[in-house]
């Protein structure tokens, strides 16, 4: 079938219109093996774009309302950041880049993300040094869209490159190390502290496991575990970007910025692994075909 017959508006059906334009590109471009490895890590980065459409959109709009709202303005600007955010998961909805199903996912993400948002900062982990009126417990509400974003990009990586995986734990396993990891994010403030254990526990849950990828035509394989470290990392440093625009700040950030400290990527890496068992649940990864994909 030719390119052009395959042309859908990009309203129609995003993914499909994505597609497309990258079957036409390859068309285009591609001539042998050196620019099929080029056209491979455009691909790649591309869908990780947009992957991260709601991630990077919630920084635009922390960082824009950081550097031009008017301090004079009647709405509180962390208020505008609820509304804005609000927007922006319509839009995902209503444009169909987010599914009904991944909204679901995401929704839970954001509720358990408030709830430790609520604690966290009764404690004194973080604060909001802004006024709000759409708040909970003096909590702006859009500290669970930030989680939302997490999970958003989960949920939108694992379609766009079709995961598929070589020795994927159980999801009855999966979910209680993820249930021990939320648990621990409160206990640990009134006894000890066991993550050391949960990454002794995660390393042994995953360590075998293969994450397969498709960033093109063929899919790729690499060790799950490096997989979500390296997520952790994007978002330790989007966290950075977050503090820098006073959307929240830790302690020791109050006279003044400093980047977060790395053992906050220890923080984001388990958080990252309760994102990940929600999405492999709306995903029944467990049921998935065993064979191993196709590399080339």
């Amino acid at each position: 079938m030719a390119v052009r017959d395959m042309e859908v508006p990009i309203m129609a059906d995003p993914l499909i219109w994505l597609h497309t334009q990258k079957t036409a590109l390859q068309a285009r471009f591609v001539t042998g093996p050196f620019s099929l490895a080029t056209f491979e890590f455009l691909a790649f980065g591309i869908k990780q774009a947009w992957a991260c459409i709601f991630g990077g959109l919630m920084l635009l709009l922390l960082l824009g309302t950081y550097l031009f709202y008017p301090d004079s303005a009647a709405l509180n600007r962390y208020d505008v950041i609820t509304l804005g955010a609000v927007c922006i998961q319509i839009m995902l909805l209503v444009t169909r880049l987010e599914t009904i199903e991944e909204a679901k996912v995401i929704l839970i993400f954001h509720l358990v993300g408030t709830l430790m948002e609520i604690f966290k900062t009764h404690v004194g982990s973080w604060v909001y040094p802004e006024a709000s009126a759409l708040q909970i417990a003096g909590v702006p509400l859009f500290s669970g869209f930030m989680y939302a974003c997490v999970g958003s990009y989960i949920a939108r990586v694992w379609r766009l490159f079709e995961f598929r995986f070589d020795r994927f734990p159980p999801l009855w396993v999966q979910s209680l190390l993820a249930i021990a990891i939320y648990i621990n994010f409160f206990t640990h403030h009134y006894g000890p502290d066991i993550r050391i254990l949960l990454f002794i526990a995660t390393a042994f849950i995953y360590g075998p496991c293969m994450i397969w990828f498709k960033p093109n035509e063929a899919h790729r394989p690499m060790p799950l575990l490096l997989g979500l470290t390296l997520v952790a990392l994007f978002i330790w440093f989007a966290e950075n970007i977050g503090t820098f625009a006073r959307a929240w700040s830790y302690p020791g950030q109050e006279a003044g910025w400093h980047m977060v400290s790395l053992a906050k990527l220890g923080s984001w890496f388990l958080l990252m692994i309760i994102s990940f068992v929600l999405v492999a649940w709306l995903n029944r990864a467990d049921e998935a075909p065993k064979e191993k994909p196709a590399t080339t």
